[in-house]
């Protein structure tokens, strides 16, 4: 009896991400990053269509691309956020500006419905409620996962959230 496709689903993670940048050539970075994704942290099981988003907090600054990922890994939370930051840094991610331009930017939105606080990772992402440019491309593939913390769907979260930002859909996936 093989046991491997068993093992294989016990050992798997979904996680969702969100994958963004508003520099240099924002669909070839978006490209990048999920190919990357793909080899180094799990497969691409589902993505949301691309959206171009008014900049958040710091809005002196050229509007970006966001897209949410499904993903399934064998990887565990701190070992999934140690790649990511690699892949960043191979597409040339440099932290200057706090909430600042940048050509690529990964965040773990989710991780299966675990809470996570550590100093290096907090899950779900603690400002995701916030933001419709997170919201939005999340809600459109998970849109009845529920947030550990809030019990809310992200489609209540979306109607509930008080982001007048713009946020429109650039292209499908």
């Amino acid at each position: 009896m093989d046991i491997w496709p068993t093992l294989r689903i016990l050992l798997m993670n979904n996680v969702y991400l969100l994958i963004g940048g508003n520099m240099g050539d924002r669909m070839a970075n978006l490209a990048c990053a999920r190919d990357s994704i793909n080899i180094k942290c799990g497969s691409i099981i589902s993505s949301s269509s691309i959206y171009e988003t008014e900049a958040w907090g710091y809005k002196d600054q050229p509007t970006f691309l966001n897209q949410a990922l499904a993903l399934e890994t064998t990887l565990e939370a701190e070992k999934l956020l140690e790649e990511i930051l690699k892949i960043e840094i191979a597409l040339g991610r440099k932290r200057e500006i706090p909430l600042g331009p940048r050509n690529i930017d990964i965040d773990i939105i989710y991780y299966n419905n675990e809470i996570i606080d550590t100093s290096n990772l907090t899950i779900p992402h603690p400002s995701m409620a916030e933001r419709k440019f997170v919201l939005l491309p999340l809600t459109e593939i998970a849109g009845s996962f529920i947030h550990p913390i809030l019990q809310k769907t992200n489609e209540v979260l979306l109607k509930e959230c008080g982001d007048s930002s713009v946020v429109y859909k650039k292209s499908s996936e």
